[in-house]
């Protein structure tokens, strides 16, 4: 072409998450029985939506109304409930109009980040949910700056690394966090979140607080929605209906604004984030007449204890079958429905195999590994998906140098999760042995 077409970031976008389900289906095709760990759906996953939840929905699809354009904020009966929500739990105090609906998080993140100026970064965890990170290093251009999380401190983010690196990098602007974590499942203590409030309150930035899993916490847990500890601080909170209901196919997510105008250029910011969506018109509309009937239902709060509990013994469980294999390090995982699992520095190296007796299949993974610069874990991964047909995802997807890779806990029956871990223990250690 005459002139360049590509964003200078485009390389930065990567999902891995969906990347590997193209080896998959390859696999697939050459005999190998495969099993999903890959992407955090639960309806994919087999999970059965409750009758009275079908129902509203199949009531509000006869209403025309739930076939037109709404809001570009959203429906304001919705954002007046979620602010309902919000209010009456003592948090920040917001209105309807700190509220802008979006086609999923994932239309949220990458509005949030694209609108930023191109000099101005957030810093991320690491690891991290991959859109973040990717849409945050996009927008920029460069590689993300990031604050590590500790796999042996339980996952928890180091305070004072993370104080430094804000300290000592004047473009950082914002902080994310993500909690519940994805993908390491770790859940942020009250404590830990005022510290990191008081870090942006210090030199003067704002906060991304990712809580679309907010109310999937258990193991006795607690934590607290940036709402309740933000202060004067700005700050955005997304959630979501995809995880909790659950609803990914709804595409349906929001943001919540807080001490919007605390800081002119906050406001502006936040007022470009709004007009990018008013040049969308707005978002899906069925989803937002559903939200409240739905979280208003009688039988809601046991629908989502059940599932609580649920969540809670499979991490337990593979707590129990993963953290005694030599060489990995493991963490129960707490919230949301991921666990990550560490390989010890040293453990994996270019010389380990799994053995793989179809040979069409072993040509597929030798073709694949040949690259001489890819990562140990994705090379264990792609061993372990065409010797056992496990797919997991490569944990330095998840923008960190540490090895090792992401799985869910999301299967609904329980024997076939334990034959999975079974699986996934007997690969680890054939492959590391």
């Amino acid at each position: 072409m005459r002139t360049g077409l590509v964003h200078i970031g485009a390389g930065e976008l990567t999902y891995e998450i969906r990347n590997i389900i193209s080896v998959a289906d390859k696999l697939q095709e050459l005999g190998v029985p495969v099993y999903l760990e890959n992407i955090g759906d639960p309806v994919a996953k087999g999970e059965k939506i409750p009758v009275w939840m079908k129902e509203i929905v199949a009531e509000l699809v006869k209403e025309d109304d739930c076939y037109g354009y709404c809001p570009t904020q959203g429906l304001l009966e919705t954002r007046e409930f979620l602010v309902s929500l919000n209010n009456s739990n003592g948090h920040c105090r917001i209105t309807p109009d700190d509220i802008i609906f979006f086609n999923g998080l994932g239309d949220a993140i990458t509005k949030t980040y694209g609108f930023l100026r191109r000099t101005a970064r957030i810093i991320t965890p690491s690891p991290t949910y991959t859109t973040h990170s990717s849409s945050e290093a996009a927008h920029a251009g460069l590689p993300p700056v990031c604050y590590p999380l500790d796999p042996c401190n339980h996952w928890f983010p180091d305070i004072e690394e993370l104080r430094r690196r804000v300290k000592y990098n004047p473009a950082v602007g914002g902080i994310l966090l993500i909690n519940p974590d994805n993908p390491t499942g770790v859940v942020y203590s009250v404590d830990m979140l005022k510290e990191i409030v008081e870090i942006a309150r210090e030199f003067d930035l704002f906060i991304i607080a990712d809580e679309v899993y907010q109310n999937l916490v258990f193991n006795n847990q607690k934590t607290e929605s940036l709402g309740a500890v933000i202060g004067d601080v700005p700050g955005i909170s997304m959630k979501g209906i995809s995880k909790e209901l659950p609803w990914p196919g709804s595409r349906c997510g929001w943001v919540e604004v807080y001490n919007v105008n605390k800081d002119p250029e906050f406001k502006s910011y936040i007022k470009s984030i709004l007009n990018a969506k008013m040049v969308e018109v707005c978002s899906t509309t069925l989803p937002q007449k559903a939200l409240p009937l739905i979280l208003r239902h009688p039988r809601y709060p046991a629908y989502l204890e059940q599932r609580r509990r649920r969540y809670e013994r499979f991490s337990q469980i593979a707590y129990e079958r993963l953290s005694h294999i030599p060489g990995v390090v493991v963490n129960p995982t707490n919230g949301a429905f991921y666990m990550s699992v560490v390989f010890e520095d040293g453990v994996l190296n270019h010389r380990q195999t799994l053995p793989i007796s179809n040979g069409a299949v072993g040509e597929l993974v030798e073709k694949l590994i040949s690259d001489t610069n890819i990562q140990p874990d994705k090379r264990f991964v792609y061993y372990l998906l065409a010797a056992t047909g496990i797919c997991v995802v490569p944990l330095t997807s998840f923008n960190t140098t540490m090895h090792g890779f992401r799985l869910t806990l999301l299967e609904p029956d329980e024997k076939m999760f334990c034959k999975m871990l079974d699986g996934l223990k007997q690969g680890i250690e054939q492959y590391i042995a």
